[in-house]
């Protein structure tokens, strides 16, 4: 099992969740409004004045076999519009109770 942590531009929130259905990841947690700044050429996501936007985070428990495709359609996603700011990181989920 693994974990994948996505951090996003709250315009993708319904696209992320209706992608995570369609690839049988039915379990996950949501934070609607965080900060951050991305690594690379993002613009940060504050919600403030000067930087209005806000993001979003959510954290997904799903079987091996699943995790390329969830990457790869989130890759699809930053690749289309990569001016939002989309990432995504995947753990190994040592134990499930």
């Amino acid at each position: 099992m693994k974990s994948i942590f996505i951090a996003f531009d709250q315009a993708y929130y319904e696209r992320i969740i209706d992608m995570l259905e369609k690839n049988n990841c039915r379990g996950f947690t949501a934070w609607q409004e965080v900060q951050g700044r991305g690594t690379k050429s993002g613009e940060p996501h504050y919600g403030s004045h000067a930087w209005p936007s806000l993001a979003s985070a959510i954290i997904t428990f799903v079987d091996d076999s699943r995790v390329e495709y969830v990457l790869n359609a989130l890759h699809q996603m930053d690749i289309e519009t990569p001016k939002l700011g989309l990432r995504a990181f995947v753990w190994d989920v040592e134990k499930n109770i």
